[in-house]
């Protein structure tokens, strides 16, 4: 696959997620209730800004003992070497109850670190939150104290995160928010796009911010929206 230039990059990450939605509506409107989550996550670092990165996916189990463990080795490899980088993890934990086990803690979030990939997308659980890598985001489906039994099952096949599908590779753009995936060949006309929605929306609420604004004066900011294109 082809990778982002270092502007689109830094125009994208300008950008928080629910702008990127409100982009790719415009830009491609099949979009409008496909590539993001659709249940809410918890987000670890709020305070942080976007990620941006190229999807590894994995998924796990945690409820029972696995036969085997699984390849460690071959597992981090295909974290470090599998793809582009700067990557995140999505990672669709496949137990009747998720979560019941975290695989994310205070070990493999500076390891993933280490191995370039700035942060996890999962419907599963995640734990030791003060020790974990502090550059690290990650969007949860719960904060959980055990690991219970969790392995790893495969890597690198489609997963559904809290109804986001996403495919190796697929550029992913999370924030506080949540997370969508990006068509990479979307990249450009999704900055454009962003770039039209905030000049048009700034018009308004520097409208309404003003003192004396009335049911006139958002009229008026209507019209000055509309001449934006």
């Amino acid at each position: 696959m082809n990778e982002l230039t270092t502007e689109l990059r830094q125009g994208l990450l300008a950008l928080d997620t629910p702008t990127v939605c409100n982009a790719l509506e415009v830009v491609n409107p099949d979009r409008r209730t496909c590539g993001f989550n659709i249940r809410p996550f918890v987000c670890i670092r709020p305070e942080q800004p976007p990620i941006l990165g190229y999807a590894r996916t994995v998924r796990i189990r945690a409820a029972h003992k696995p036969g085997q463990r699984f390849d460690a080795d071959a597992y981090y490899s295909y974290v470090a070497e599998g793809g582009p980088v700067p990557s995140i993890a999505v990672i669709e934990d496949l137990d009747d109850t998720p979560g019941y086990g975290a695989f994310w803690g205070e070990v493999n979030t500076n390891i993933h670190y280490g191995l370039g990939c700035h942060g996890v997308v999962t419907n599963g659980s995640v734990r030791d939150i003060p020790d974990s890598q502090a550059n690290f985001q990650m969007l949860a489906g719960m904060v959980n104290p055990a690991h219970a039994w969790v392995n790893v099952v495969d890597w690198g096949l489609p997963v559904n995160v809290h109804g986001m599908e996403v495919t190796h590779d697929d550029l992913i753009h999370a924030d506080q928010h949540g997370a969508v995936v990006i068509p990479l060949e979307a990249a450009p006309a999704v900055i454009e796009a962003a770039e039209t929605i905030m000049a048009k929306e700034r018009i308004v609420i520097d409208a309404s911010q003003k003192p004396g604004f009335n049911m006139q004066k958002l009229r008026e900011a209507w019209k000055g929206m509309a001449e934006i294109h």
